[in-house]
């Protein structure tokens, strides 16, 4: 082709430099999955130069559009697309696909590579961000477009698979989408056929047009996916929809045009190899050497002139709208900013200081809620959820009003779907412009899992809220009570744990979960009541710290650390303790994470070095030996519960200040 100021990049070229990077830098990797990328080729030109609206000079541009690539394993397809169009992914970083700390990594990762969303891999997952991303768009369009004014109006354009689609959280986000009407969500579904275990109709046989039909999306079927005329229709109609989100199912051949391995599952996951990847080249005509790009492609692909000027005429109508609008144009930025309202260290002083003032015996999940009521009004963008469990999680607060498919709110009704919700959560917050928290049983965080460890791994700024978190919810069994949930999710890196004991601790536990902008947090808390524990005002202060000595007492001969439910327990052994001579200190620990980060006098400060330890929780003890150290003791529960009253629970597993006062004695 030649490579002149006057040569003209056909469509066909375009696509197939798509193809010539990803099987080569797969192939120099010699790990990754090349089909994905040669199949969705013509899909990505026309999407990626005709329609996505964006601007490689500034990837956090605020109006653009979001781009998922939801079957992540095809993250060259993204790596090319960001590399040609002109984003800060110099051909370098292409020919280091896979490499340590290279800005191409075996999925996509949001901050590392400049233009990536999300971080993307675990199939499904990317789809349900999308639809956090077009729940984000829908609600700040409607708060503030306003008297003319447009400045939220972008779509969310998502890439799925097979793989997206058999997984089962594909099913809870869709079904909501439809529920929600979110229109600006694109879906276009690279239908090929083909998974690593070869032709998906041995165990995939979805009517997946009916079956979105169903959800209540628009769909648009039988697209050819290597058409580019007929992938602009679609999308074009797709855009024009009003009322409902859009599955465009686009008919492709993985690893298109390869001559040996095309439309195989050969093509899926590995390296084509230097011969096929030979015989690929002189297939598609491609002339150029392995990561050399004609000048004339790039110029075709380049975006950022049209970039800038969408960004600039966006920039225009936003002044006109600040000019306007001045403090709704103020609150717009400090959301898109993440940033607090200004009086927010005077609103979380105050709720801290009428916790302590009311000294108030109540659930920590009820304590939640009461928190919930001082921050909720003065913290526009704080948006809720809970997975059909509402009244029982109290997530909601007397300013709650439900988002629907014509109405917009602050509250989402999920329904039983905990997953999505978590990954939902993930992309409202990864969208900007909200900070979102969820709510269901501690217990069913299992259902949700990967997607609160791929909240960790993007620092993502979500708030989970666990209730009934021990053998403490009592009647409902060992199918409902946590044992081994708390630890495990301590164990999640990047993840905080809150287990507070009481109001006060509750109150500081959420001032620190919505302050966080560098992860997620997850809050423990009780169906049953607590008791409020009196501090002095230096103690109140050292919660934030995660871990801190709630009562001391003199010449100190133990420390017994306790979170939660079980502080209560841990005060009153103390007490028999000191009864027979026994001074112990008692430490609450609500979040292990914090106390870790603490400078490490801090952490002397309250387990001094030598003082021997002990440690009650109602779960798994493994946890806390890093705490007590092989010659401590510890009280807690290596077993699945009863059902039965909550305390007839805890004296029957030994969960109670007997067991405790005589494990301390034992290393006294």
């Amino acid at each position: 082709m030649p490579d002149t100021p006057a040569a003209a990049a056909s469509s066909t070229e375009l696509a197939n430099a798509i193809r010539a990077l990803a099987m080569d830098a797969v192939q120099k990797a010699n790990s990754g999955h090349p089909g994905m990328p040669m199949g969705m080729a013509e899909i990505s030109e026309v999407l990626w130069r005709r329609f996505l609206r964006h601007n490689p000079a500034n990837p956090r541009w605020p109006d653009r559009d979001r781009f998922v690539l939801s079957n992540g394993h095809g993250s060259m397809l993204q790596y090319a697309l960001l590399h040609l169009t002109g984003y800060d992914l110099p051909i370098e970083e292409i020919r280091n696909f896979r490499q340590l700390h290279s800005k191409t990594p075996g999925h996509p990762e949001v901050g590392y590579t400049p233009g990536v969303e999300t971080t993307t891999g675990p199939l499904g997952q990317g789809l349900a961000n999308a639809v956090g991303f077009a729940i984000a768009e829908k609600l700040l369009a409607a708060e503030f477009n306003r008297d003319g004014h447009t400045i939220v109006d972008h779509h969310t354009y998502v890439f799925v698979g097979d793989g997206c689609l058999m997984e089962g959280i594909s099913h809870e986000a869709c079904s909501l989408a439809g529920v929600l009407g979110l229109n600006k969500l694109i879906a276009l579904y690279d239908d090929n056929g083909i998974s690593i275990d070869g032709e998906v109709r041995g165990w995939f046989r979805d009517d997946t047009p009916m079956r979105f039909r169903a959800y209540g999306w628009n769909v648009i079927a039988d697209v050819d996916g290597h058409d580019t005329a007929a992938i602009a229709r679609a999308i074009e109609q797709a855009r024009a929809e009003t009322a409902k989100p859009t599955l465009i199912c686009c008919k492709t051949i993985i690893g298109k045009g390869s001559p040996n391995k095309a439309g195989t599952e050969g093509v899926h996951g590995a390296a084509l190899g230097d011969k096929e990847v030979a015989a690929t080249r002189e297939a598609i005509g491609w002339k150029s050497a392995p990561f050399e790009i004609p000048e004339a492609i790039y110029r075709a692909w380049d975006a950022r002139p049209r970039g800038a000027q969408i960004e600039s005429e966006w920039q225009k109508r936003f002044d006109a709208f600040e000019r306007a609008q001045p403090q709704a144009a103020a609150e717009f930025k400090r959301r898109i900013a993440g940033e607090l309202p200004s009086n927010w260290n005077e609103v979380v002083t105050g709720m801290i200081q009428r916790a302590n003032d009311k000294a108030e015996t109540v659930a920590s999940r009820k304590a939640s809620q009461i928190a919930l009521e001082a921050i909720a009004p003065k913290l526009p963008g704080l948006i809720g959820g809970s997975a059909d469990l509402t009244g029982s999680n109290l997530t909601n607060w007397s300013g709650t009003k439900a988002m629907t498919a014509t109405q917009a709110g602050n509250y989402i009704y999920f329904g039983v779907r905990e997953f999505a919700m978590a990954a939902i959560g993930n992309g409202l917050a990864l969208h900007g412009g909200f900070i979102p928290y969820s709510g269901t049983f501690l217990t069913f965080s299992d259902y949700s899992r990967n997607a609160l460890r791929m909240a960790a791994l993007m620092r993502a700024r979500n708030i989970f809220v666990f209730t009934h978190d021990s053998i403490g919810l009592g009647e409902d069994g060992p199918t409902h009570q946590s044992i081994e949930q708390v630890a495990s999710l301590r164990l999640i890196p990047q993840m905080d744990l809150w287990r507070p004991c009481d109001t006060v601790e509750t109150m500081v536990a959420w001032a620190c979960a919505i302050e966080r902008k560098d992860g997620p947090t997850s809050l423990a808390l009780s169906r049953q009541n607590l008791p409020f524990v009196q501090r002095a005002p230096q103690a109140i202060d050292a919660i934030r710290r995660g871990g801190y000595v709630i009562s001391e007492a003199a010449n100190a001969r133990a420390a017994i650390i306790a979170t939660g439910s079980e502080v209560s327990i841990a005060l009153a052994a103390q007490k028999t303790l000191a009864a027979e001579g026994i001074p112990v200190r008692v430490v609450s620990m609500p979040c292990t994470s914090v106390f870790d980060r603490q400078e490490a006098s801090w952490r002397d400060s309250v387990l001094p070095k030598g003082m021997p330890r002990a440690a009650i929780e109602a779960g798994v003890r493994d946890y806390w030996f890093k705490y007590v150290g092989l010659d401590g003791a510890i009280v807690g529960i290596d077993r699945f519960g009863e059902s039965a009253p909550a305390a007839d629970v805890y004296k029957f597993l030994g969960v109670d200040a007997a067991h405790l006062v005589a494990a301390v004695k034992a290393i006294v």
